[in-house]
């Protein structure tokens, strides 16, 4: 039982990376196309939603039995 508490800890841990990595790859996406300062928010905000999806779908579903 608590082995399975480690990995949805270790879970929750690995989630701000992938976070961090979506905000900051969207800041870097919307400043590469130099439209604006408004396009880097946009870049991080859309990287978050595009981490959140992958989170929900692709890395959640893979520890389910």
């Amino acid at each position: 039982m608590s082995h399975h508490q480690h990995h949805n800890t270790e879970d929750r841990s690995l989630d701000s990376v992938y976070y961090i990595v979506a905000v900051l790859s969207g800041m870097f996406t919307g400043a590469i196309i130099d439209k604006g300062i408004i396009w880097v928010v946009v870049g991080a905000v859309l990287g978050l939603l595009t981490a959140a999806f992958f989170l929900k779908s692709a890395v959640r579903g893979r520890w389910q039995d």
